[in-house]
């Protein structure tokens, strides 16, 4: 008896390493023990009884993982699915771009060389080294541009 305990318990280890939660292990370990035991008593003959378990609850566990997977599919056709319009609406459009003017600005008012570091960085993404060699300023100048100008933003976006 104590073998098979121990047979079990590897067997829902096995299962959980394989992605099974832990009531899930239990359940499939129960329903191999019941297929065999059915087997068994309809003159089936095991020979090993581990590697009978083991295959039955390794194949419940991949059919248990394909039958949720077809959940996932709709039946409909995709020309019939009604699909929401993810364009954003003209308001949002108008309030993004006067939020871009709006911080654009802030950055027009900074350092013009805390602006230039910044677009530098952001937008072509450079690293800071590599602005600090095209500038010939330090790596640490370069760190403290990029802060100044995302400070300004804070600022600005606290406004809004």
């Amino acid at each position: 008896m104590d073998v098979l305990l121990r047979q079990l318990r590897g067997l829902k280890k096995l299962l959980r390493r394989r992605g099974a939660t832990p009531e899930q292990a239990e359940d499939l370990v129960q329903e191999a023990v019941l297929r065999l035991h059915a087997y068994t008593r309809q003159g089936g003959q095991v020979q090993n009884q581990e590697a009978f378990l083991t295959r039955t609850a390794i194949n419940l566990s991949v059919d248990q993982h394909r039958h949720a997977r077809l959940d996932c599919y709709e039946a409909d056709p995709i020309e019939d699915l009604e699909l929401p319009d993810l364009e954003p609406t003209p308001d949002e459009v108008f309030a993004a771009e006067q939020r871009l003017m709006r911080m654009r600005d802030a950055l027009d008012r900074a350092n013009p060389r805390t602006r230039e570091v910044f677009f530098m960085h952001r937008l072509y993404g450079f690293s800071h080294a590599e602005i600090a060699r095209r500038l010939r300023i330090s790596v640490s100048a370069v760190e403290k541009h990029v802060a100044s100008a995302v400070t300004i933003l804070a600022i600005e976006r606290q406004r809004e």
